[in-house]
């Protein structure tokens, strides 16, 4: 009888052994040919994009196939596995589909959601090294990496017991910089759950470091364009809320920024830029942002979590010009990275800013066990339990490479620009703007917002195609979110037949046009 089994009880059904160890394999592998297969077949009855018939529809399936959330007894892995995979496969809205376009939200590369499979089985908790002894290592070889990737000129991080690395640019409020007079120590990382998490990462940083200066209170600033998440993050800090610049292009300026700082008074500011916004993927121009915080002695935060990947390809990462003199950055690899959620990276180019971070709970990283050689990963988060999101991240690495990932980036770029091209010389649509990255906006010539929001929702509850919804300059547009780099000849032409006949439904029905069907395109861009 084994050691943990309550006499007199008996051994309670289940799925058999457990997914690690030297039976998991044995015992993974039989379960996830269910699953494959359930994916198969779940995909094949939705047919498309998104299952048909709106949120009503699929709630009613939902309950319907779930029934009892929690049995007496329970069925058996073949048809929890079966029923359930299956019923979210139908249920999806699968950014694998090219008609799948609305968000950042990207197909998921196969290797990586192998890489996540074993992670899971594996299942080691990366807040202390006896949970997580290869994977920590792995982890900060990745994030040294990636860091360096985002600050080339930084020079690494120094060896573990190593040496600083050299020298790097003065930091902002004072020669010694907030962090005391250790110097600098390179450029690192953390692994994080995606941009949000490294925006409020960003913020804490930089309100540390206005405490450890010493008087007024920090200044969060960033433009009209700027992600929620900054607000929120502001907000969770106990920090005023953001002092928000208008962005009437759509970016942050230079001269706009100037005159903001400039009405500081000398108050500590963080200054929050953009590369890539979710409604248009515009890039703040950073290097003119760059000089502006400098000449301020600023600290200065780009939320990269969309354009941050252009740094792969050194044909694209012109585009991020004066992303390398930010003082943190944070990208995701789960939008122009093809990772399964979450795998979202703050770099900072000075390793030494991370120290805030530090914390100590005695079974986790007592003194002693630090002082006799063991890791200490308590300090590498805000989170204590986190998941091995690094091996998906280390796997396609290093399969890809770098240059794969470059090419993958760029032909994803090319393929936005292919659709607006195609929009522009279609006379039924007006095009926004040339895409910064790979979002495109367009609408419908000449006719009201509310008629493009409810073609948008025709194409929605009908399951042909999601796309997404953007307010800018005054008017509504469809919004279409390019992360699939292999889209195919007459995919963007179709596109548009759907959008097309969605428009002429709406109007046919009268719907949403508040009588005013016909009404002018005045505002509109050519």
């Amino acid at each position: 009888m084994s050691a943990f089994t309550v006499e007199g009880a008996q051994d309670p059904p289940g799925p058999g052994p457990f997914a690690g160890g030297a039976l998991g394999s044995a015992a993974l592998r039989p379960l996830l040919e269910v699953v494959l297969e359930a994916l198969a077949s779940g995909a094949e009855q939705r047919g498309g994009p998104l299952p048909a018939g709106g949120p009503e529809r699929v709630a009613d399936e939902v309950r319907a196939t779930v029934g009892a959330v929690l049995r007496e007894r329970g069925t058996g892995a073949r048809e929890a596995l079966e029923t359930l995979v299956g019923l979210v496969a139908r249920g999806a809205a699968d950014p694998s589909e090219p008609l799948c376009a609305a968000h950042l939200h990207c197909p998921p590369l196969a290797l990586a959601v192998a890489a996540d499979v074993a992670g899971s089985a594996v299942n080691p908790s990366m807040d202390s090294w006896d949970q997580a002894p290869a994977a920590s290592e792995l982890e900060a070889l990745v994030c040294g990496e990636l860091a360096r990737l985002v600050f080339p000129a930084e020079g690494g991080p120094p060896e573990r017991g190593g040496a600083p690395g050299p020298e790097g640019p003065k930091r902002p409020w004072g020669s010694e910089g907030p962090w005391g007079s250790e110097g600098p120590s390179g450029p690192d990382a953390l692994v994080t759950s995606g941009g949000t998490e490294g925006n409020q990462l960003g913020l804490l940083l930089g309100r540390e470091a206005a405490r450890a200066r010493g008087g007024a209170p920090l200044r969060v600033v960033c433009g009209a364009n700027a992600h929620h998440s900054v607000g929120r993050a502001a907000w969770l800090l106990g920090l005023a809320p953001p002092v928000v610049v208008p962005t009437p292009a759509g970016v942050l300026t230079a001269g706009a920024l100037d005159e903001e700082l400039a009405r500081g008074g000398g108050a500590p500011a963080l200054v929050v830029a953009t590369a890539g916004t979710t409604d248009a993927g515009d890039v703040d121009p950073l290097p003119e942002l760059a000089a502006v915080v400098a000449r301020h002695g600023a600290r200065w935060h780009v939320d990269a979590a969309y354009g941050g990947p252009l740094v792969f390809s050194e044909r694209l990462r012109g585009r991020l010009a004066g992303l390398e003199r930010a003082d943190s950055v944070a990208f995701d690899l789960h939008k122009l990275g093809w990772q399964p959620v979450a795998a979202g990276v703050l770099a900072v180019r000075d390793g030494a800013a991370l120290r805030p971070l530090a914390h100590r709970a005695a079974y986790l990283n007592a003194d002693d066990d630090t002082e006799a050689g063991l890791p200490d990963l308590l300090g590498r988060s805000l989170r204590t339990t986190r998941r091995p999101d690094v091996l998906k991240v280390a796997v396609t690495l290093r399969a890809l490479g770098r240059s794969g990932l470059a090419a993958m980036v760029e032909r994803t770029c090319a393929a936005a620009e292919r659709l607006a091209d195609v929009i522009a010389e279609d006379g039924r649509f007006s095009l926004y703007a040339r895409p910064p990255l790979t979002t495109v906006l367009f609408r419908p010539r000449g006719l009201p917002d509310a008629v493009v929001a409810a073609a948008r929702r025709e194409l929605l509850v009908g399951g042909a195609a999601v796309l997404g919804r953007a307010a800018v300059g005054g008017r509504l547009w469809l919004k279409v979110t390019l992360l699939d780099p292999t889209v195919r000849e007459g995919e963007p032409e179709a596109l548009l037949k759907l959008v097309d006949e969605a428009v002429a439904a709406v109007v046919e029905r009268g719907a949403g046009a508040d009588g005013a069907v016909a009404a002018s395109a005045e505002g509109e861009r050519p």
